[in-house]
């Protein structure tokens, strides 16, 4: 969890990254901001930390090649940390990259803020941390002023709502070697906004509770969902019910283990030896190993509980929650009527 209670801006600047197929510019400040308000650096700390307090998931810095030295924003962000004097200058190469990335014609321009903070609160402990902010959609607001004789309307076109952030980034000086724990944010899930975490940051996850129990309940959904149902041919309620049962084991437990977890939720050796394989194919697409056992982490159960779908949606009349026992509900066909039917074993009415 991320905190910024503590937190302090120690140095901001600003600069307009355009997007280079539209022959939109770069735009680089001659200097870091200054700002002497007290109100807006609360503001800006409000706007730039508090989406990512709800944010578990850490990462690190990476490069394809294989050393993180080769990583601009790892080699920049280096410079600030070594010795801040080089802000201003790191932040405008972190810009210029930036917007040598953004080569999609469907990627919106924006002000970069890259920001310098104090004491922002990662897994129980304060770091200086280097912060990268993208404002791409801006608002219309109005503003109300009393004036003597009574009241005035204003509006600003091209205004910032700071309850959205658009894209962001907290690297912690911390793991350097690892290439650094990093936190990030993206809403604009488009496709084409992947340039963000993958053609900029060039991020790899970091394998620890959280996200060790996060891939494996992500990569056993997808499984369930399209390879299982590919060799077998699964009933919904038959996807339901192992979509539930893997639910419940991570809840169950405080240890995941392989083949535990294959025994009680799969359940037969072919889907077993099925479920296996497609890890290991998993690991090679992604170059990324899946642990066979970790220490299961609440929150990542969760918040994968929240989209495990556990509803039988007939025509547009029923919707059928699934939450226990599989052999409490049949599938038929009425001949007369043509139609399909479930028929549900109960005990006592609600």
């Amino acid at each position: 969890m991320i905190y910024f209670n503590e937190a302090a801006i120690r140095q901001i600047s600003i600069h307009k990254t355009g997007n280079p197929v539209l022959d939109e510019a770069l735009l680089l400040s001659n200097q870091p901001l200054t700002i002497t308000d007290d109100v807006l650096k609360q503001l800006l700390l409000q706007y730039f930390l508090q989406p990512f307090e709800k944010v578990n998931e850490v990462y690190h810095l990476h490069h394809a090649a294989g050393s993180v030295d080769m990583n601009e924003v790892y080699r920049f962000t280096t410079q600030v940390f070594d010795d801040e004097k080089d802000f201003h200058s790191s932040s405008k190469q972190l810009a210029q990259q930036l917007y040598n990335v953004s080569n999609h014609p469907n990627i919106k321009g924006g002000e970069l803020y890259v920001v310098h903070f104090d004491k922002v609160q990662i897994e129980g402990e304060l770091h200086e941390a280097v912060g990268l902010f993208k404002s791409e959609n801006k608002e219309a607001y109005i503003t109300v002023q009393q004036q003597p004789e009574g009241f005035m309307l204003q509006y600003e076109e091209q205004a910032i709502n700071i309850k959205k952030l658009d894209k962001g980034c907290i690297i912690f000086n911390t793991k350097k070697e690892e290439g650094y724990m990093v936190a990030v944010i993206d809403h604009t899930n488009r496709s084409e906004a992947q340039y963000w975490m993958d053609d900029f940051l060039q991020l790899k996850i970091r394998n620890n509770n959280y996200n060790q129990t996060n891939t494996v309940l992500s990569l056993y959904k997808t499984f369930v969902t399209e390879k299982m149902d590919e060799v077998f041919g699964l009933e919904r309620t038959d996807k339901i019910d192992l979509l539930n049962r893997s639910i419940q084991y991570f809840k169950s437990n405080d240890h995941f283990n392989l083949d535990d977890f294959g025994n009680e939720v799969i359940g037969n050796e072919q889907g077993i030896a099925l479920f296996n394989e497609y890890k290991k194919q998993q690991e090679v697409l992604y170059d990324t190993p899946f642990p066979n056992e970790f220490t299961i982490h609440d929150m990542a159960v969760k918040k994968q509980a929240r989209v495990f779908k556990s509803v039988l949606k007939l025509d547009k009349n029923f919707h059928i929650y699934i939450h226990g026992n599989r052999e409490l509900i049949e599938k038929g066909f009425d001949e007369e009527r043509n139609m399909s039917y479930y028929k549900v074993y109960f005990r006592e009415e609600k």
